[in-house]
């Protein structure tokens, strides 16, 4: 049974675009919790197809000639020399595939959709959501828009204190450069010091917190970071709205971090941030490994739903992990625990000393947090 009314918001068009077969985004993520969420019966009744953003609604944030090189992109499959290096288009990291412009508007139109679904309280989930790399005239990491900025202008212009919480493993570069500020927004970013895009060094500017934790960050230290750090900044702002990037990519198993969380943590963080405004819009973002993906976003959408999980994956659920793979490569498969269940083992550890001397330090600034907007 569902503890509230929480609404997930997917689509299709992730089962059906790649980045490419070289792309670390060329594993399934959004399908995969669908298919699970479907395996395991927790979609039923609270499942909305994301609409895609018209071109209007993202340039409330994103320069219109960007826009308009995305769609040209995706309409004829390539663009001029001078465009695609205007824009950071055609690269290794940022390619021009099939669905260049409407895969990554769905995911805008989903968190668009959600704020307005927000509107009397409640909580919404977007995995296909947290591109918060992307830039207002630029593609950046992986992301051609970024539907963090985008959802939180939204509730802002509902009038709407709002506060973002970014769980993944690389700093939220774009969401700070769009953000820095702003009025009535609290930014908090946990990510792994000395990583790319390797801006985010650990202290508060303004109404932005940064915390870089080191390589080996496990679930210990990223509680004491949540209740020392993340829940007490909160508490100070006081948000009428949360927006939590969720990213995988902070998991052990994950390839582009060096960082140790279970999925634990994040379920642990995720239960004790929702009751802390009456407005939740729970994103994905970040998360190369197809089954620690899959099976932590599953485990967030129950949490908050309400929806209890069984230790041991039914059969069907069990399918879907089995069908999924790397797309090529060379990366060892899942061990069996993985593919049995949605649960990670605990991954204790004693607290690195200078962790928590920063976070000692960043909470010395909390008075000036709560006065923010």
């Amino acid at each position: 049974m569902q503890k509230s009314a929480a609404i997930f918001i997917g689509s299709e068009i992730y089962r059906g675009s790649s980045y490419g077969a070289k792309h670390p985004l060329r594993v399934p993520r959004v399908s995969t919790v669908i298919d699970l969420g479907r395996a395991l019966g927790l979609l039923s009744g609270c499942y909305r197809a994301s609409p895609r953003a018209k071109p209007a609604a993202l340039t409330a944030f994103h320069h219109p000639a960007y826009i308009a090189a995305l769609q040209e992109a995706e309409a004829t499959g390539d663009l001029p020399p001078q465009t695609r290096a205007r824009f950071h288009l055609g690269s290794l990291s940022n390619p021009i595939f099939p669905q260049i412009y409407s895969r990554p508007a769905t995911g805008a139109g989903g968190v668009l959709l959600a704020a307005e679904l927000l509107a009397k309280g409640g909580a919404v989930y977007v995995p296909g959501g947290g591109t918060h790399h992307g830039m207002a005239d630029r593609a950046n990491g992986f992301c051609y828009l970024n539907d963090p900025v985008l959802a939180i202008l939204a509730l802002r212009r509902a009038g709407h204190r709002v506060a973002y919480v970014d769980l993944d493993a690389h700093h939220c570069d774009g969401v700070e450069a769009g953000l820095a500020g702003a009025e009535g927004v609290l930014l908090i970013s946990v990510h792994e010091a000395a990583r790319w895009p390797f801006t985010g060094a650990t202290g508060q500017r303004g109404n932005c917190v940064n915390l870089a934790v080191p390589a080996g960050y496990h679930d210990s230290e990223a509680r004491m970071v949540l209740h020392e750090l993340i829940l007490p900044l909160l508490q100070a702002f006081s948000p009428d709205a949360i927006v939590l990037q969720a990213g995988a990519d902070s998991l052990l198993e994950d390839p582009l971090s060096r960082l140790a969380l279970s999925n634990n943590a994040y379920v642990e963080a995720l239960r004790a941030i929702t009751p802390l405004a009456p407005r939740l819009l729970l994103l994905g973002g970040g998360g190369y490994n197809p089954w620690s993906v899959g099976r932590y976003w599953t485990r967030l959408w129950a949490e908050l739903s309400g929806q209890a999980l069984p230790e041991i994956l039914p059969e069907p659920a069990r399918a879907v992990l089995m069908g999924l793979s790397w797309g090529g490569g060379g990366r060892p498969l899942p061990e069996a625990g993985q593919l049995n269940s949605l649960f990670d083992p605990a991954r204790e550890g004693s607290v690195n000393a200078r962790l928590r001397a920063e976070v000692a330090a960043l909470r010395q600034g909390f008075a000036q947090i709560s006065g923010l907007g």
